[in-house]
């Protein structure tokens, strides 16, 4: 027998498969025995004709269709994340890589020419200095 947890756990996706299955089951049928697993046997047999065991192994296989179903929705979720993760991590790594690059290939120039390294960072460092003093003065 369905629990009361499955049942209103999968309520949802139960109430659609009766209402499939049993056109003439109406809502207010169906909200009497919210929750109640006996009460919507009971509802359902009067209204159908069908037997007790009937009734439950159809309630059992839709409860178990709705787990199914969150399963694989939770997989592909996870399959999802590894992907964003692998992807994430392989960005980090090209990134990583290309600093790595730009900081030997600047590390190699100022090696080679060490006075020109000096005068370009003299350079910057003073124009750097004065847009900070024109900045701060026209505050």
């Amino acid at each position: 027998m369905i629990s009361r947890q499955e049942l209103e756990g999968h309520w949802n996706e139960v109430k659609g498969r009766i209402q499939e299955r049993w056109g003439q089951i109406t809502e207010n049928e169906l909200q009497q025995a919210r929750g109640d697993a006996n009460q919507l046997v009971g509802v359902l047999q009067q209204r159908t004709g069908e037997t007790r065991r009937e009734i439950e192994d159809f309630l059992e296989a839709a409860t178990a269709e709705s787990e199914g179903a969150a399963a694989r929705a939770a997989e592909t979720a996870r399959e999802y994340a590894d992907q964003a993760s692998a992807a994430m991590r392989e960005g980090y790594d090209q990134v990583a890589s290309s600093v790595k690059h730009g900081y030997s290939e600047a590390e190699g120039m100022v090696r080679r020419n060490p006075m020109e390294s000096v005068a370009v960072a003299f350079g910057a460092g003073i124009i750097t200095g004065v847009i900070v003093g024109l900045t701060l003065k026209s505050r």
